[in-house]
């Protein structure tokens, strides 16, 4: 209700500026639809950090931190390795972060190590095999998974249904992870 009263306000904007000049609404009315499927995604985001920890403070903060961080995705894309190397490098840490991930969620360790050393392995495969496919994927990847790029898209008044379901997966995925986080909590 925090974000949907304001949002609900401000869509009353639009139709105010139309008495005084010309406003596309339609363009107008995609953008804050957009929003709305943004904000979604980062709240789901949030409550995902949140049900990991106990302590809120300490949530908030890294769920902010993670919030700017997507932000700044695109133009630190830019000053990140594009080699091959480092890519595979980026990969290979995230992999490993997949892995502890696995483990806190479900406390086990044979499926978090199976899952780790799988990407891992892949990873390194696939490297050996033809390394100009890393060429340039680090930074391509933080491109796309930034959710205020899409936005952009919108904003321009084109309605664009990759970003849509994009977002929607997004906000699905981070509410599947929480769900998973707060059964393993009443559990333990």
């Amino acid at each position: 209700m925090v974000f949907v009263i304001p949002l609900a306000i401000i869509s009353i904007y639009p139709l105010i500026f139309a008495q005084f000049g010309e406003v596309y609404l339609a363009s107008s009315y995609g953008s804050l639809f957009a929003f709305f499927l943004m904000d979604a995604a980062l709240i789901a985001l949030g409550v995902f950090i949140s049900s990991l920890s106990e302590n809120q403070g300490f949530a908030a903060g890294i769920g902010v931190a993670a919030i700017v961080l997507n932000y700044f995705s695109v133009t630190l894309s830019e000053y990140v390795s594009a080699t091959a190397a480092g890519s595979a490098m980026a990969l290979f840490l995230l992999a490993a972060a997949v892995g502890l991930l696995i483990h806190y969620l479900t406390r086990n360790d044979n499926l978090a190590y199976g899952v780790a050393l799988g990407l891992m392995a892949v990873i390194v495969i696939a490297f050996f095999i033809d390394s100009s496919l890393f060429e340039g994927l680090l930074p391509k990847i933080m491109t796309n998974l930034s959710l205020f790029e899409r936005l952009d898209v919108f904003v321009n008044g084109v309605f664009d249904l990759t970003a849509v379901v994009y977002y929607l997966s997004v906000a699905v995925f981070f509410l599947f992870l929480s769900v998973q986080s707060l059964e393993k909590w009443r559990y333990n």
